[in-house]
């Protein structure tokens, strides 16, 4: 299923009577009486919130029509106020035109919304890009999921068990898509047994769809001006296909280990220890980020396309996640060494160029995601003279593998046990564990959770000959910050070269395939030079290969290019989480968190047809 490109923000206007208003669809956001007091009654009450959650370990709401957040906000102060709580909310909620984070403070600066919950909300609102978007609020005990998309799309993409359902939106003469027999039977798709609904609107279309879908409708005394509302239960039994595994599920014993202390292994160990799991991470090197992680800096951008294909919904859904995670590990003292330079993609020529102006033309992304800027545009952002044109990511920059890494495991704090220079020989599972061996047959560790997160080498670990996982060899030169002009911005291309960092500036990859070596290599330093000729002309003009110092190391690639993650086939308890190649730094922090939730039977933060596209069935059974 193809989720498009574009998104349509809506914008705040208001009523006479001061209520916030669609001009698009001719109807108000919420009725005159206040937007707190209708959530209460018509989606708290009708839910029988707060009764439903009390000493629940999570509880999950989906909600048709996010709007202007006031159902939300709302529901997370009742939890919040509730000494009876779940331990975890998920709020799952659909919307086609999202409002900007400074039109979310104005709508909630007079409709009696908590300051403090409204701010958190605001700090933490994405970009307007198309897609799923996860926020983790209220120090991760509150997850919030939005869908920014067409509803009947979105909610047929979304994996998730719902014990409630918020049956909101314009009304149905205003708005029909979002009532139709097509949202309504996806809903039913996402409802657990007992699971409850309620709306405000007891219109006879919507409650013959609903009752079509296996609810079972009532009317309910209405709010304010309305008579009447509706509620319903959903009756029918069904096993919730997953897509996912079988064996994902709350563990009774939430321990996990963890193979490889890189980006991945530490971004699913940081992931598992915000749940409160235990994780032992095993590292065959000295200390953790020593391979491919172990980088200088490495690129932090998105990888756009006109067609919006998987790759490119990938890299833009795990760009603006991880612009979150690395906003939260701060905010925690945890701090990522990282610039927000921005990053520039300079066309190769004319007909790139015009492939870049077509997809920012098609995809109409916000200004703060990316741009399309000409020759002379480039060239002051960059202050260098004579660039060609291309994209401009803003918020893109640099990252410091090493830094992330080691914040993760800092952020795991005592849920960690870091085992380093203790490298695995085999993995066997036996009555519910797994145990991981070394060399001398000694056993390392026991959990019910394996993850493979060693790049290549999950492969061997897994004895899975039917996995594609490569090795790819890719060879960084370092260029001395006196040999070369002061870069403002990453700048990329045919490859890459990143402001100095502590004098040093690094440019590359190259990419060798099935090549296990990490020697240095002129040849290669050579090849690095060409690219940057080719980026900015006469650049690297002070610069001799034979010269320059660099750092080789091997990436996990796969025959698609996407990344492997997800439960092994036929292996309970087995997953695996690898394959990102040089994109690491965007896909590592998104992928780990999908992964918890697989593990942990939430709701996922990625459409399925993304989650397919990862899976590792994707090779073993052929979608």
């Amino acid at each position: 299923m193809k989720v498009s490109g574009v998104l349509q923000p809506a914008s705040l206007t208001f009523a006479n009577d001061g209520t916030p208003y669609s001009p698009e669809y001719d109807d108000i956001y919420h009725t005159v009486a206040g937007a707190l007091a209708q959530a209460e009654h018509v989606f708290l009450r009708g839910n029988d919130l707060p009764q439903r959650w009390a000493g629940r370990e999570s509880f999950v709401i989906i909600e048709t029509g996010f709007g202007l957040g006031h159902n939300f906000l709302a529901t997370w102060a009742a939890w919040r106020a509730d000494p009876k709580r779940s331990r975890r909310l998920h709020f799952v909620s659909v919307e086609k035109h999202p409002f900007s984070a400074q039109d979310l403070l104005r709508a909630h600066a007079n409709a009696g919304v908590s300051t403090e919950l409204s701010s958190e909300l605001v700090s933490r609102w994405p970009m307007l890009v198309p897609g799923f978007h996860r926020l983790e609020l209220d120090s991760g005990r509150v997850a919030l999921t939005l869908l920014f998309g067409e509803a009947e799309t979105m909610l047929a993409e979304c994996v998730a068990k719902a014990d409630a359902i918020y049956l909101d939106g314009f009304a149905p003469n205003k708005n029909p898509d979002i009532w139709s027999p097509t949202v309504c039977k996806a809903l039913a798709k996402l409802a657990r047994k007992d699971c409850t609904l309620a709306t405000w609107s007891v219109s006879g279309n919507v409650r013959s769809t609903l009752e079509a879908e296996g609810f079972a409708v009532d009317k309910a005394p209405g709010f304010a001006n309305k008579r009447e509302t509706l509620r319903g239960r959903f009756t029918r039994e069904h096993g919730h296909k997953s897509i996912v595994s079988t064996s994902a599920a709350t563990h009774v014993k939430q321990h996990a280990i963890v193979i490889g202390a890189g980006l991945a292994g530490t971004a699913i160990a940081e992931r598992l220890a915000a749940r409160d799991w235990q994780v032992t991470l095993l590292e065959a090197q000295a200390e953790p980020a020593r391979g491919a992680s172990g980088n200088l800096a490495g690129v932090f951008r998105p990888q756009p396309s006109t067609d919006d294909n998987f790759m490119a919904r990938i890299t833009r859904a795990g760009f603006v996640y991880a612009l979150q995670h690395l906003a939260r590990l701060a905010e925690s003292g945890y701090a990522v060494r990282w610039q927000e330079c921005g990053a520039l993609h300079i066309a190769r020529g004319e007909r790139q160029a015009a492939k870049q102006q077509e997809a920012v033309a098609v995809l109409a992304p916000p200004a703060e995601y990316m741009q399309f800027v000409d020759g002379e545009e480039a060239s002051r952002i960059a202050q260098q003279p004579d660039l060609r044109g291309g994209w401009w990511f803003p918020r893109g920059g640099w990252i410091a593998p090493p830094s992330l890494c080691n914040s993760n495991i800092a952020a795991c704090g005592t849920h960690i046990d870091l085992r380093t220079s203790t490298s695995i020989e085999r993995v066997a599972y036996d009555d519910g564990e797994w145990t991981a061996f070394d060399a001398k047959n000694t056993a390392i560790a026991s959990a019910p959770i394996l993850i493979l997160a060693n790049a290549y080498d999950a492969r061997k670990l897994a004895n899975s000959i039917w996995l594609p996982l490569s090795a790819a060899r890719g060879q960084v030169s370092h260029l001395p910050a006196n040999d070369i002009a002061p870069l403002t911005t990453v700048v990329c291309g045919s490859g890459y070269v990143t402001p100095a960092i502590d004098g040093i500036a690094s440019m590359g990859a190259t990419f060798v395939v099935d090549d296990l070596e990490t020697d240095l290599r002129t040849t290669e330093h050579s090849e690095n030079l060409d690219k940057l000729e080719d980026m900015l002309s006469g650049y690297g003009n002070n610069l001799q290969p034979d010269n320059l110092d660099g750092r080789a190391s091997i990436r996990a690639i796969t025959s698609d290019r996407l990344p492997v993650l997800g439960a092994m086939p036929d292996q309970p308890g087995l997953w695996v989480l690898s394959g990102f190649g040089a994109r690491g730094l965007v896909w590592g922090n998104l992928c780990a968190e999908l992964l918890a939730s697989q593990i942990c039977d939430e709701p996922l933060p990625l459409e399925r047809s993304l989650i397919k596209a990862m899976s590792p069935t994707r090779f073993a059974n052929p979608l």
